[in-house]
């Protein structure tokens, strides 16, 4: 009888924990991502900045070979980036200054001007993800021949200055600086 009863405890418990892990799951609302997204945004442009004052100003024209962006041109391309993909996935009016030739600037590439530029587009994806209407995230657009949902050019982006950030870890370490400790939360 203990066995039966034990048995029968341990699988109440069991279901109840799946059924309580589902209810949760199925709780999370469009408001929690955007919270949870913002909060991404927010931890990036701080992981950035530190990469950014990281590398001394006289190594922002440093490249690691001579068919690579410099460290400033791979800042700025990662700026130009985040304003374009994310106004794609948000509807939200670019920033005047993100062209793409803006990282061939020779006026940009200083580190005032990359930081300048680097956080005006991290401060441009905060408010976009904020503003936008989750309502139409599952609406299509196509880039450069590549079809996706508004929410995944949201998510593209932060993929992409991910991508071109983990890039420059290789220029600070060439130049024999140990780059910032990973933020993962």
């Amino acid at each position: 009888m203990k066995k039966i009863i034990s048995t029968s405890f341990l699988f109440f418990l069991i279901f109840g924990t799946v059924l309580l892990t589902r209810v949760s799951a199925q709780a999370l609302s469009n408001d929690d991502l955007k919270m949870m997204m913002a909060d991404d945004w927010v931890r990036a442009k701080a992981y950035t900045i530190e990469y950014l004052n990281t590398m001394p100003a006289d190594k922002y024209s440093f490249k690691a070979v001579d068919s690579l962006r410099s460290f400033a041109q791979q800042m700025l391309h990662l700026a130009t980036a985040n304003v374009f993909l994310m106004s794609t996935g948000t509807d939200q009016q670019p920033l005047p200054w993100a062209s793409f030739e803006l990282e061939n600037s020779k006026t940009a590439q200083g580190k005032d001007s990359v930081m300048y530029y680097v956080t005006a587009s991290y401060d441009y994806c905060l408010n976009a993800v904020k503003n936008c209407d989750p309502g139409k995230w599952k609406e299509k657009k196509t880039v450069f021949g590549f079809e996706a949902t508004k929410f995944a050019f949201m998510q593209k982006t932060f993929e992409h200055q991910t991508h071109h950030r983990g890039q420059t870890t290789i220029y600070i370490r060439l130049n024999g600086i140990k780059p910032p400790q990973e933020k993962l939360f």
